[in-house]
């Protein structure tokens, strides 16, 4: 390669290096505000178990461990060092909604309720309306309720022709899960 090649492109590198570098300064100014008008979207981060004023209401002591997770659902915290206790915590994070936080414990001694503790909770209408802000402006948010008239058009299920109670009845109504071998 000549010299005044190589010359010539060491030049044309250094004027480019020094073009980058002013151009990375001046975009520290205009375009930095410009950027910042824009924000990124953050994902909305929901954790743990919602649990409402009417589930809490409903855990009186004496109830089993099955009837607590029936009613408020699995705990998201049991620990072996504290086998007796379930704490479930909820957390949610949005950009478009006020962070909440809620703590709720359970105390069991032996296999039923001793006590509970709580923080002060939302009824469900009262959590659902803090949600609002999740919905894009003008959507139309249907009603879930359905009046007499409406349910008229579905027929009544048949009565099973064996029921010695409830829970023989509705097993009655679905199909079964395995076929049957013949």
């Amino acid at each position: 390669m000549s010299e005044h090649f190589s010359s010539r492109l060491r030049f044309t590198l250094i004027a480019l290096a020094s073009w980058i570098l002013v151009a990375c300064s001046s975009f520290d100014s205009a375009t930095t505000r410009a950027v910042s008008v824009v924000t990124p979207y953050k994902m909305d981060i929901v954790q743990g178990n919602v649990v409402t004023k009417e589930q809490f209401v409903l855990i009186k002591p004496g109830m089993s461990r099955s009837q607590v997770r029936d009613v408020m659902g699995t705990a998201l915290l049991t620990s072996v060092f504290h086998a007796d206790r379930w704490d479930y915590i909820f957390t949610l994070k949005s950009q478009s909604a006020k962070n909440q936080q809620r703590k709720v414990t359970v105390y069991f001694k032996g296999d039923v309720v001793d006590h509970t503790e709580g923080d002060e909770l939302p009824s469900e209408i009262e959590f659902v309306s803090t949600l609002k802000s999740w919905v894009p402006a003008g959507t139309q948010v249907p009603k879930l309720e359905a009046s007499e008239d409406s349910l008229k058009k579905y027929p009544l299920p048949a009565e099973p022709a064996v029921a010695d109670g409830p829970i023989a009845a509705a097993a009655l109504a679905y199909p079964p899960l395995e076929p049957s071998v013949k």
